[in-house]
């Protein structure tokens, strides 16, 4: 399965890259972002087996570090690179990157047997388990308020004076995510619950900043930082603490948190637009604050299932 995304990734970003033809363009980018939700559907179980069940959580770390660092150091350069050279240059690229991941993976990766059928559960089964629900209420929230921010980053810029620095921003924010990923690797483990609700708790502190200073420069730089940081542990701890609920059906809970996860991001992208056409940028740090006290909430009561105190054991069966 591995295999055939980063396949299909390939074919469809070289078509990309060689079409002229609008709809064959749009329909390979369609193809893409199928590929790309199914890699990320299976890696964190992939991850989770490679290792000892005292192990998961620093693996998933590991092999999640890859989201952030697209997110704030990909998505410019690809944009750099397209208003430098042209924009099938970043799609030949990605092509590229493709054919090497795709030897690599059929070369060093091993193939781990998936789950036998009569042990798999209906999704609706799994999406009943005790615990998983809350973790998907909180990956959509969370993701929704993060995306409200992300995606109109310019927009907000400009209440401070600070709309020729995007790339500064972020790049800054990439950074501090790095850090949160680094800080979840060591800690996931044996503090996740923690770690969930001091993330949730800073992203809402940078929204109360926010609200009292969007136009001074000096608090957005800090208020990136920490917005970085806590979103940097956030595929990791989100994605562990999934696995942990659904135990064995660890593939099955990782892609309704794929789905989950890609409806936040449409969710954000909506909400912020039409906060930004009817309110305004200055009305961004409070749709945050609302989103992410309701995550805070939902995390805190799910203590028993979904966000247990103490050091993770082994899956729940």
């Amino acid at each position: 399965m591995l295999l055939l995304a980063v396949g299909t990734f390939l074919i469809f970003n070289t078509v990309t890259t060689l079409s002229s033809s609008y709809w064959l363009t749009m329909g390979a980018r369609f193809m893409s972002g199928v590929a790309a939700g199914l890699a990320w559907g299976i890696l964190a179980g992939y991850a989770r087996r490679l290792v000892p069940a005292e192990l998961q959580g620093r693996a998933l770390a590991i092999a999640m570090v890859g989201i952030p660092v697209a997110l704030s150091l990909g998505t410019p350069a690809g944009a750099w690179l397209g208003s430098m050279m042209g924009w099938r240059v970043p799609f030949g690229i990605m092509a590229a990157l493709a054919i090497i991941l795709f030897i690599w993976t059929w070369v060093a990766v091993p193939d781990l047997p998936g789950q036998q059928a009569d042990r798999r559960l209906p999704v609706w089964q799994v999406f009943r388990m005790p615990g998983v629900r809350p973790v998907l209420a909180v990956i959509f929230l969370w993701m929704t308020a993060h995306n409200i921010l992300y995606t109109f980053i310019g927009p907000f810029l400009q209440l401070s004076g600070l709309t020729g620095n995007v790339g500064l921003i972020l790049l800054i924010f990439g950074i501090a995510a790095l850090v949160g990923i680094w800080i979840t690797g060591m800690l996931v483990d044996r503090h996740l619950r923690h770690l969930v609700l001091l993330s949730l708790a800073a992203l809402a502190a940078v929204s109360v900043v926010l609200v009292a200073g969007m136009r001074e420069q000096i608090v957005v730089y800090v208020a990136v930082i920490v917005w970085g940081w806590s979103f940097g542990g956030a595929s990791t701890q989100m994605q562990t603490a999934a696995a942990d609920s659904a135990g064995n059906h660890v593939d099955v809970v990782q892609a309704m948190v794929t789905t989950a996860w890609n409806l936040a991001i449409a969710s954000g992208g909506v909400t912020g637009g039409l906060l930004l056409n009817n309110a305004g940028a200055v009305s961004f740090p409070w749709a945050l604050l609302t989103f992410m006290a309701v995550a805070l909430i939902i995390a805190w009561r799910a203590k028993k299932h979904a966000f247990r105190p103490g050091a993770r054991g082994g899956p729940v069966k």
